[in-house]
């Protein structure tokens, strides 16, 4: 895209967000490959590029080898706690605080959103806020759960010795109802669905901007690469998030 059209779509993004009476961010792993943390599937860089999910992110992979999916999830939990936002989800959750913006759906784990201050965030897989037993349900904060690994590496609970999961989506498993039911239901209601940092590939998720259509409102797109909406989008913007997003929040000043 070049730079005229850059700012051309950016003029047509801030005017969309001006006339909604209604607008809702959905984002996916891209708005926050700025922050330091890298997406799944870019080639080189995602994070399955050398792991196979289904092997260290699978709920099967978790109950029968829990010691070789927390050397996986172990030190991502270290690493994604010690992550700060960027200016794209900055520029979020100003939209919020200035009346424009109605909410997050976010694909996302990191808390990022949530650490840069946008008030209502659905996280519809998840987070690594915090930790579960699978036996007694105890709930241990994400500082907590570092005391809990044996001398194998595998959390356990304090409270009755069995397994603890992160409280995310894995594979496998279903997204949490409520989420995804206030995640729809925001969809349904949105004039403009802002998708920012997805493919829109991932079910049921992806499927977010499809209701939004069918309801009568338009989808906006701030993403690198193609996805299955492009042609139905509003305004489709490709450059960096952090400069994007930012740079539509200036325009509505």
């Amino acid at each position: 895209m070049t730079p005229a059209s850059t700012a051309s779509g950016v003029e047509t993004l801030a005017r969309l967000v001006r006339e909604s009476g209604c607008t809702v961010a959905l984002t996916g792993a891209g708005i926050s490959v700025p922050s330091g943390i890298p997406d799944f599937r870019t080639p080189g860089t995602g994070i399955w590029e050398n792991v196979d999910p289904m092997e260290v992110a699978h709920i099967d992979a978790f109950r029968s080898d829990p010691v070789r999916f927390w050397s996986f999830y172990r030190p991502r939990l270290h690493s994604l706690g010690g992550v700060e936002p960027n200016p794209a989800h900055e520029a979020l959750a100003e939209l919020e605080r200035r009346g424009l913006l109605e909410g997050v759906i976010t694909q996302n784990i990191d808390m990022l959103h949530t650490k840069a201050g946008s008030e209502r965030v659905v996280e519809v897989h998840g987070s690594i806020r915090s930790a579960s037993c699978q036996a007694c349900d105890a709930r241990y904060e994400l500082a907590a759960v570092e005391e809990l690994f044996d001398e194998d590496g595998v959390a356990i609970c304090a409270a009755c010795a069995s397994l603890v999961k992160p409280d995310v989506v894995l594979f496998g498993e279903f997204l949490p109802a409520q989420a995804m039911a206030e995640a729809e239901a925001l969809a349904s209601r949105a004039e403009l669905l802002l998708c920012v940092g997805s493919s829109l590939e991932v079910y049921p998720v992806a499927g977010l901007p499809s209701v939004t259509l069918a309801s009568g409102g338009r989808v906006a797109i701030v993403t690198q690469g193609p996805t299955g909406f492009d042609s139905e989008a509003a305004v489709r913007l490709d450059g960096d998030v952090a400069d994007e997003l930012p740079a539509v929040l200036a325009a509505l000043a």
